[in-house]
């Protein structure tokens, strides 16, 4: 044991893992990946001139990000790959500092390993890790805080205290630039630090000072990027406040998360057996309720819905592809509607043992463990108050476009430990031979998203090379918006957003649609005038054009498919 705590293996293994798995998908292609395209640009940009351009689409301020992802383009070439190796780099590291950050919050090496496998393999996290995204960077800012925190509170003496403290501070100020939520650390989780250490005078006196120095950083970071034009500019709170939408969104949020930590949550199924008869009827029946009104298309559906989720979602859902397209034509699913159910039951059939659980703790054993880095309150006092207020600043996107399954990771995170401490304690010492199994399947369908979305990327490439090999202009054709955004900036210095505050005249209103097929993104991209779209239906819109299908590989699919160019517009021969 000590020679695996002295050299991180089981870090180690985390880290690599994260690195074998994304690569097997083969993640490469030269278009935008869901947000990711304008992004890219950005650190082609500022690798060519050094200078950081918006472009229009970045509501985040991406910071340090482009700074490794111009690195990267100056080491291997500017290229889509490069940049997006920049964050497969950050996930790594991520998954070894989360393995270590998990065992300071008293999970055994053993629960530790499998509990970040759990999270750092699920399609979601693998995903992200191969894109340009800006929610790896600014998770492992947060992470990076959380870690600080965690060896000051532990710390011998009160020098390492104070400097793991300006640790966190610095760390979490610098990467957070990244992300501006992720500076959540330096205003919440430090300060929270600071309560549990408020006994210690020195301590305080230079936390105190460092928290203040690290928020004088961000007012200062905010002033200049309030001053950049080209900038997607977001309110801390919503113009309106739907009450029941926004409720919706975070309950919908919510309602997803067993499934997300499936291999976690699932620990706790069979607690579900082993209550009263009448608790169980009854959980059974509130399940089969919420799968019926699941399946029937009721208006409630975008938020009662089957796992994978089968909703407009950015992450793992049905298809095991990443984000839906823009594509005309109905995305072709693999995951058939009774493996949906199966993995609903499973879902929530967990949640309700995890809750059962819970009303039980008086009656559960409590198990000895070989040491105690922080106690639960201790935990409690470091993370509850961030789990708090991060909902809170989902509030304006819960109001208008939706809370995406990507913005609440950083919560999954936090769960994880809480879950398999609570298990690790009351239940059973060592997380079963399930949860691994769980991790590999896991691991398994993640790589088939990576390599599905990518794959079908490819052949968009592939397609729209061909039509300008024919004469058809790139502004004539609808590749789906991720790679409409590259084409839109190709021909414009930004995208035409009505969030663009400055300059005052960067956005102007487009006229409506005409006739024809409906294009997604059409406000941001109206240089595109789409004579052809690119459709998985070759009957889509006005029918099939004369030009050769693109045919691309999806795993785990019944059948080969292939990509169609499709009319967008009557044709009047």
């Amino acid at each position: 044991m000590q020679f695996i705590d002295k050299f991180r293996i089981p870090a180690i293994f985390c880290a690599i893992s994260v690195i074998l798995c994304a690569l097997v998908g083969w993640p490469f292609a030269d278009m935008g990946v869901t947000d990711d395209g304008p992004y890219v640009l950005m650190a082609h940009t500022l690798a060519s001139t050094g200078h950081i351009i918006y472009n229009g689409w970045a509501a985040p301020m991406l910071g340090w990000q482009l700074y490794l992802g111009a690195a990267f383009d100056k080491l291997f070439g500017i290229s889509f790959t490069s940049v997006r190796m920049s964050t497969l780099l950050v996930a790594a590291m991520l998954a070894f500092l989360l393995e270590r950050t998990y065992v300071r919050l008293n999970l055994s090496e053993r629960n530790a390993t499998i509990g970040t496998l759990a999270f750092v393999l699920f399609p979601l996290y693998l995903m992200l890790s191969v894109t340009f995204l800006t929610d790896i960077c600014g998770l492992f800012a947060m992470v990076v805080c959380l870690y600080g925190c965690l060896r000051a509170v532990q710390a011998s003496t009160e020098r390492s205290a104070i400097g793991w403290l300006c640790f966190a501070v610095v760390a979490n100020a610098v990467c957070g630039t990244a992300r501006q939520i992720s500076w959540l650390g330096v205003l919440v989780m430090v300060p929270s630090a600071l309560w549990l250490l408020r006994a210690q005078r020195r301590v305080l006196i230079a936390g105190l000072a460092a928290t203040f120095a690290g928020a004088l950083f961000i007012v200062a970071c905010m002033h200049w990027l309030a001053r950049q034009p080209y900038v997607q500019h977001e309110g801390l709170l919503p113009k309106s406040f739907p009450v029941a939408h926004i409720l919706a969104e975070h309950l919908h949020v919510f309602l997803d998360i067993p499934f997300q930590l499936l291999p976690i949550f699932v620990l706790f199924l069979p607690q579900v057996f082993k209550s009263r008869p009448r608790v169980l009827t009854i959980s059974l029946a509130l399940i089969a309720m919420y799968i019926f009104l699941a399946i029937h298309h009721l208006p409630s559906r975008r938020f009662v819905v089957l796992e994978p989720v089968d909703g407009d979602t950015i992450g793992f859902n049905a298809s095991l592809m990443f984000n839906y397209p823009g594509l005309q034509g109905d995305v072709p699913r693999i995951v058939n509607r009774g493996t949906q159910i199966v993995l609903t039951i499973v879902s929530f059939g967990s949640l309700v043992g995890l809750i059962l659980s819970l009303l039980r703790l008086r009656t559960l054993p409590l198990r000895e463990t070989a040491s105690v880095h922080v106690s639960w309150k201790e935990a409690g006092v470091l993370l509850v108050p961030f789990t708090l207020v991060y909902p809170l600043l989902l509030l304006d996107r819960a109001a208008s476009s939706g809370i995406y399954d990507r913005y609440p990771l950083v919560l999954l995170m936090i769960a994880i430990p809480f879950l398999v401490r609570f298990y690790q304690e009351r239940i059973r010492s060592q997380l079963p031979l399930a949860s691994m199994v769980l991790v590999a399947i896991m691991a398994v369908c993640s790589i088939t998203t990576v390599h599905n979305t990518f794959a079908l990327d490819r052949a968009r490439v592939v397609m729209a090379a061909e039509l300008i090999s024919q004469g058809i202009p790139d502004t004539a054709v609808d590749n789906g918006w991720e790679y409409n955004l590259g084409v839109e900036l190709r021909h414009a210095n930004h995208l035409n957003d009505p969030r663009i505050v400055f300059p005052a005249d960067a956005y102007k209103p487009r006229s409506p649609q005409s006739a024809g097929c409906s294009m997604f993104g059409y406000e941001d991209e109206p240089h595109i005038h789409p004579l052809y779209s690119i459709s998985f239906d070759p009957n889509a819109c006005y029918g099939p054009a004369p030009f050769a299908p693109v045919p691309y590989s999806r795993w785990f699919a019944l059948r080969p498919d292939a990509l169609y160019v499709v009319r967008a517009v009557p044709d009047r021969r």
